[in-house]
């Protein structure tokens, strides 16, 4: 949502081809996330006139952000640009939807751009959800893009900077507070990765005070931390965390955020908690795109703005319309929505590329089911909780098992190596290579003078 500029592969010599696909089926895909990667993987060899359009020019694999926050990784390790994932045969157009006419079957860009489709596959992924709270964006960043894990991984780095800086125990106090508000496994794993941080690395590269005095900080609304785990494993990501220095704090409700802390209300007792770095991992909102259909074709839309769809994941109505990842709630499996993860996107967009094949050559559809692949979450080194079937496995085993899953899904083979290389490296000698203040010292100075 912040591109006009539109890009082609079919230009030029190849206005040829352009002619010929004009007779083909027309097949839009908007969003390149896992669900609309998944989809054009799908249709490759099949006849269709395939369009993908996205505002990024590369596809991000978003679990492993918390990384790039942190130093870990850098934004490239985890990206890949999409014209090499799809090749030649798909057009790509770097764009955003700005309208969608679906009586004339078309998509309207932010550019003016016309795309007329036979199918539509809306797949636009979500954004950080503030509760109505939207100017806390700017003093506590979510970890949905890779310019908000570079701006966290900055604040995490000038916080430590600061601190060296500072005379005043109390100020230095406030800058060694991390808040991260959000006990699922977004704000465990990163959490527990601030934890190590200041533990293991940067104990080489701070002399003048004692990193121990770092405190991480980690609110939750619920009653416990990943609320989708079992007990067990609930208590096991709360005993890693507390060894890297994480202090839990449950059933606080976040009132206010400023640049100097956050107000939280726990039992009806309100009390400030001074922290110069406060990270949201709360909750996130479906894509703007979602509230632009629904008032459109009237379709129902959740409280967190997804489309609800029907069991082959088409918009009641609507079946040229595939809605899939964390646009679509679909519960017709279970009587609860899919989850909003990686997997279910995956599995998706696999499901409607093939759905695409049957409808063209005539055959049935049938309703898509999910089959579960299991939950993983990473707390540290050697240090993660996985419940895979009936099997629940947590340490170092359930760490290998986070470590090989994503590395399978990480798309790209350079990526895979450069990844794996980077994190026997780490492994190796706790070094996080990546911890680079990337903007000015102009912004270096503005955030120690708050």
């Amino acid at each position: 949502m912040r591109c006009d500029i539109v890009c082609t592969s079919i230009e030029g010599s190849h206005n040829w081809r352009k002619a010929a696909l004009d007779s083909f089926h027309r097949v839009v895909i908007v969003g390149c996330g896992f669900a609309g990667l998944n989809v054009a993987r799908a249709l490759r060899g099949v006849p269709v006139d395939l369009t993908v359009v996205d505002y990024r020019n590369f596809h991000l694999f978003q679990p492993l952000l918390y990384q790039v926050a942190t130093g870990g990784l850098s934004p490239a390790d985890i990206s890949t640009p999409i014209r090499s994932l799809l090749g030649k045969d798909v057009r790509v157009i770097l764009g955003e939807a700005s309208d969608i006419k679906v009586t004339d079957r078309t998509v309207i860009l932010s550019d003016g751009e016309e795309l007329i489709y036979d199918t539509l596959v809306l797949a636009t992924g979500s954004r950080t959800h503030y509760y109505g709270k939207d100017e806390w964006d700017v003093v506590a960043p979510g970890l949905k893009t890779v310019e908000e894990a570079t701006e966290i991984r900055r604040r995490i780095l000038i916080a430590f900077e600061t601190a060296a800086r500072v005379t005043s125990s109390e100020r230095r106090q406030s800058w060694l507070t991390f808040a991260v508000v959000g006990g699922g496994p977004t704000g465990v794993e990163l959490a527990g990765a601030i934890g190590e941080l200041a533990r293991s690395t940067l104990t080489k590269d701070f002399h003048s005070f004692d990193l121990v005095e770092t405190a991480i900080l980690l609110f939750e609304g619920g009653p416990e931390i990943l609320p989708s785990f079992g007990a067990r494993h609930r208590d096991i990501a709360a005993q890693a965390l507390s060894r890297v220095g994480v202090t839990i704090r449950t059933g606080c409700q976040v009132e206010h955020i400023d640049y100097l802390g956050l107000t939280v209300n726990s039992s009806g007792v309100t009390s400030h908690v001074p922290a110069r770095t406060v990270i949201w991992a709360a909750g996130v909102r479906a894509s703007p795109v979602g509230e632009l259909l629904g008032s459109a074709v009237k379709a129902e839309l959740t409280q967190s703005g997804q489309l609800v769809v029907e069991a082959d994941l088409t918009l009641p109505g609507h079946p040229e319309i595939f809605v899939a990842g964390d646009l679509a709630s679909h519960s017709h499996q279970t009587g609860s929505p899919l989850r909003g993860t990686a997997d279910v996107a995956i599995a998706e967009g696999k499901y409607i590329g093939q759905a695409i094949r049957r409808q063209l050559a005539g055959k049935t559809v049938h309703p898509f089911r999910f089959r579960p692949q299991g939950q993983l979450a990473v707390i540290g080194r050697s240090s993660a909780v996985a419940e895979v079937g009936p099997f629940r496995l947590e340490g170092r085993p359930a760490w290998l098992i986070w470590l090989f899953v994503h590395l399978l899904n990480l798309v790209g083979f350079e990526n895979r190596v450069l990844v794996a290389i980077q994190w026997g490296w780490n492994y190796l000698t706790r070094n996080r290579s990546a911890r680079l203040i990337t903007q000015t010292y102009l912004s270096h100075r503005h955030d120690s003078e708050r």
